[in-house]
């Protein structure tokens, strides 16, 4: 169990922070890069939005768009225009201006096929911006951006979209600064030295002043950010902290303010301590296994059913995962904004045994043999093997499992080089839509293989003209039970966030997205922790 004691000499990480005003923050895994077009993934979430900013943020209290480099906007009586006021007073951290040409430039950049982006897709309610991606169109002044002026970006949309502004806090929709790139490499190169810690130019709160790989990231509050005067913190750590099991020892001994995760086992003994740093909250987020549909055997859907069908998510809930999630049937979480998905199976080991019969493997007779990857996580292990087990007791058939490095796995999915892989969607904004829209046919995160004509249409055609809410609903509701009907993913829980928070650490809010805004944040160094070890 864990005990309170007192601490032991010397001062920790914390204490000086709390005294000198900075963040020492855990961060998950080895970020793959800064570059706001290139990266896909949570841990290069945080580290970019604290240094770049887009045309809104969110608020972390209430989750509504609220002004970045944009002071404010007007929308035309029918929804589609859009015209973004951008605050003169917004600048690089160069000292240049920030302006409406830098947000033409940059999405020209981001939906550029030769970029690669696979966010590119977050554009695309923006006119003619699909067929851009597509490369249908090659003339990008045909695209529904433009600069009025310095200070005035108009964009004009498809069709009217609820979810347009949430977007822009989005670090695939933010601009980048095209003298810097131009410097070091063509408009859309990847992976350059423009985002080394000597050349790196942003616009946000932040500015990156040390990187040690592996090691940590080191920010310093920027002298030439608009906003500055709010921005209490004097600097930021981020810690890759990949073993977490690491990371709950770092905060145990005054190293870390705060923790991207906890180890699963470390669950009951934090909460049954009285003032808790242990925070728990809902978390829009799916935790799910890609199937491979080209690759025999799960490119057969009875297959991908039966593994589906014999996982019992909540045993898996509630001994390995320490009641720290909710069961997932569907990609999309209950309750986003009121919709709430397709529950089209359940636990029924007898149907699946039956399924995988029908599929030519009897009793698991016959069975090839796949494998599962993950990258490499406790959690993710012992979810893996629980399943791996399940599997063996339920349907008789071997399935091995591997973790990878987060670099080597993420090449991994992007290539589909896997039978079945471990993933994680957290909603980049609150709307189902943000779930369905990832297994459009070629969708830059589909990597499945799945391609279903009248799915696309429904949710790339249908719910963008829906008058109402109920109606959109209805066509969301229609087209997930297809996607689970063929099964290109097995989803398997609903994410909570789980953090560990030093009491010092203020402005930082639990929020439906865990979305972290750090110019809120600030250290009370009148606010103690007693040092935790191990008992």
């Amino acid at each position: 169990m864990l005990g309170l004691f007192g601490c032991t000499g010397g001062e920790s990480n914390v204490e000086l922070g709390n005294r000198e005003g900075i963040l020492h923050f855990g961060n998950g895994s080895e970020p793959q890069g800064l570059d706001p077009h290139v990266v896909t993934g949570v841990p290069e979430n945080k580290l970019i939005r604290a240094l770049f900013e887009g045309l809104a943020v969110k608020n972390p209290h209430t989750l509504e768009p609220e002004p970045g480099v944009a002071s404010s906007w007007d929308f035309s009586d029918d929804g589609r225009v859009i015209t973004f006021h951008i605050n003169p007073e917004a600048r690089w951290s160069n000292g240049d201006p920030v302006t409406a040409h830098d947000y033409v430039w940059s999405w020209d950049r981001a939906l550029d096929p030769a970029m690669g982006n696979l966010y590119a897709y977050m554009l695309f309610p923006v006119d003619n911006a699909q067929a851009y991606a597509t490369g249908e169109l090659e003339d990008f002044g045909d695209v529904g951006v433009k600069a009025l002026d310095d200070l005035t970006l108009e964009v004009t949309l498809t069709e009217p979209t609820p979810f347009f502004l949430q977007l822009m806090d989005h670090y695939s929709t933010f601009a980048v600064h095209r003298p810097t790139i131009e410097k070091f490499g063509e408009k859309t190169d990847r992976f350059t030295k423009w985002t080394r810690v000597e050349n790196i130019v942003g616009n946000g709160p932040f500015v990156l002043s040390d990187w040690k790989l592996n090691r940590r990231i080191s920010m310093v509050k920027s002298d030439t950010y608009w906003d500055r005067d709010r921005v209490k913190l004097n600097g930021v750590v981020f810690y890759p902290t990949e073993n977490i099991v690491s990371e709950e020892r770092m905060f145990r001994v005054g190293q870390l303010h705060y923790t991207a995760t906890i180890p699963l086992d470390k669950i009951p003994g934090y909460r049954t301590m009285k003032d808790t740093p242990y925070v728990q909250a809902p978390y829009l987020g799916t935790y799910f296994y890609l199937m491979n549909t080209k690759r025999p055997p799960v490119d057969d859907v009875r297959v991908r059913q039966a593994l589906s069908m014999s996982v019992n998510r909540e045993s898996l809930v509630n001994t390995v995962l320490k009641q720290s999630a909710v069961p997932a049937y569907s990609i999309t979480p209950p309750g986003t904004l009121g919709y709430q998905p397709p529950k089209i199976f359940d636990y029924n080991p007898e149907k699946a045994r039956r399924l995988l019969a029908e599929a030519g493997y009897p009793d698991g007779q016959g069975w090839p043999g796949i494998e599962l990857i993950y990258n490499t996580s406790e959690s993710h292990r012992q979810v893996a093997v629980a399943l791996q087990q399940m599997w063996k007791d339920e349907l008789n058939i071997e399935i091995t499992i591997a973790n990878q490095e987060w670099k080597v796995y993420l090449d991994s999915v992007t290539q589909m080089n896997f039978d079945i892989a471990r993933r994680g969607w957290i909603g980049d904004y609150v709307d189902a839509n943000n779930f369905l829209d990832m297994y459009l046919t070629g969708g830059g995160n589909n990597n499945t293989g799945f391609a279903d004509p009248v799915y696309d249409d429904l949710i790339r055609n249908k719910a963008p003209q829906a008058k109402t809410r109920e109606e959109r609903y209805a066509i969301f509701y229609e087209a997930e039970t297809r996607l689970m009907e063929q099964m290109p993913i097995i989803p398997i829980y609903t994410y909570t966030s789980k953090h560990l928070i030093h009491p010092s650490v203020k402005g930082m809010p639990s929020n439906l997205m865990d979305s972290l805004n750090l110019k809120y944040v600030w250290l009370d160094p009148q606010e103690t922790l007693p040092a935790l070890r191990q008992k």
